[in-house]
């Protein structure tokens, strides 16, 4: 996939923004958190042309914002405006709380942020109820798809990843993601009293990324970077609320057989993953080890834009039982029956692929019209046992979900 150095990523359409306007409708605040780079600006401000846009992150206004919070509430009216950034000034959530109680129309104040660790407790404690929530990963691949920038050979996607300014600018995925790590999650992360030690936690992003697409062994992981067992789950679960790590975990339902209960690792972005992998360029990753783990991490990332987009609980899992049968994902939707999708990076169907699918069907009942392999290939394929879909079109599987 080439960068499209004319296609701006402010005129690529995101899927989320359908929801925003709905959000924005039924809720005097809407907020919009993600991670850093994933298009939240670009969104809020071409959704809401109209609004005033208000960056607290600049020094004089958050100076206005920190030392007399009331008076900048108060200078944008009934209208409201977008505030961008707004956990920079966490004392405006509390008169925020005021003025959305006051009344006024829906949509009044659209509210962005990227700590979402710090930003969501703050969300719970003062605007709950007051406000919806929408989250925002990187570009999916039907947004680009949509845009005209197709995914032509799925290592691309792998090593170029999904944030929107690799499509805006003549960038190499190396050079931002370099940026990315040091500008933002260093930074960001660097405040936190959790995160003493900023190289061994570089250290532990990077094992993480090595193990994209496997079953977490927190003790494994611990030890390999020097930490304690509790240190590592603190970790994972503060990527996690930063949107960069998302852990998959085991599905409910054990159908009378012993489950693993650890849960499966993953980057919300591939390229990101890649990055901190050590891989150079797409090429690389033709016979790479990781190759297989990052094919999963693009095609989970997949499912959990969908859902996020929407504003949807994820509802994703996977199953694997202790004699090593697996499913790579279910997806669970209104009450039916979980969705069984395995994901192989192989660009040609082969019979093993169904093999586990199978297998589950037998305990769960599961049927061959809901029942998927998601592959490396070009072409949609109805078997016996279920439906391979290609990587560059997930619609018969998304399709089910609406």
């Amino acid at each position: 996939m080439q960068a499209a150095d004319e296609m701006k990523c402010e005129h690529i359409p995101r899927e989320a923004r359908a929801k925003l306007l709905e959000l924005a409708a039924e809720f005097p605040g809407v907020v919009v958190v993600g991670p850093r780079q994933s298009g939240k600006t670009t969104l809020v401000r071409n959704t809401f042309p109209e609004k005033e846009y208000v960056l607290l992150e600049d020094p004089d206004t958050r100076a206005f914002a920190e030392e007399d919070p009331r008076s900048f509430l108060a200078q944008f009216g009934d209208e409201g405006a977008i505030l961008d950034e707004v956990q920079r000034v966490p004392k405006l959530f509390s008169y925020l709380q005021g003025v959305l109680d006051e009344g006024g129309r829906p949509g009044r104040f659209i509210l962005t942020g990227s700590q979402n660790f710090l930003m969501m407790e703050r969300i719970s404690q003062t605007l709950a109820g007051r406000t919806g929530i929408l989250k925002l990963l990187p570009f999916s691949l039907r947004e680009l798809s949509n845009a005209g920038i197709p995914c032509d050979r799925y290592e691309d996607c792998l090593y170029q990843g999904m944030y929107p300014r690799l499509y805006a600018n003549a960038i190499s995925p190396t050079d931002f993601y370099s940026a990315y790590t040091q500008t933002y999650l260093e930074r960001d992360l660097r405040q936190l009293r959790q995160v003493h030690d900023l190289s061994t936690f570089q250290t532990f992003i990077k094992m993480c990324a090595q193990r994209s697409g496997q079953v977490v062994n927190y003790s494994s992981l611990a030890a390999d970077c020097g930490i304690s067992h509790s240190t590592a789950r603190e970790w994972i679960s503060l990527l996690e609320a930063s949107f960069i790590l998302y852990p998959l975990h085991t599905h409910h339902k054990n159908y009378n057989k012993r489950l693993i209960k650890m849960p499966k690792l993953y980057f919300t972005d591939p390229g990101l993953a890649a990055y901190l992998a050590g891989i150079q360029d797409a090429d690389q990753l033709a016979h790479h080890p990781l190759k297989g783990g990052l094919f999963e991490t693009l095609i989970i990332g997949e499912f959990l834009k969908y859902r996020l987009n929407r504003a949807q609980e994820p509802a994703l899992y996977f199953w694997r039982d202790r004699t090593g049968h697996e499913v790579d994902c279910l997806i669970e939707h209104r009450g039916a029956a979980a969705i069984p999708v395995e994901i192989k990076a192989g660009r040609t169907t082969a019979q093993d692929f169904f093999k586990n699918l199978n297998y589950y069907s037998n305990l769960a009942g599961a049927t061959s019209e809901t029942s998927f392999v998601v592959y490396g290939g070009d072409r949609t394929q109805k078997r016996i046992q279920g439906t391979a879909v290609s990587c560059k079109n997930l619609d018969p599987i998304t399709d089910l979900l609406n």
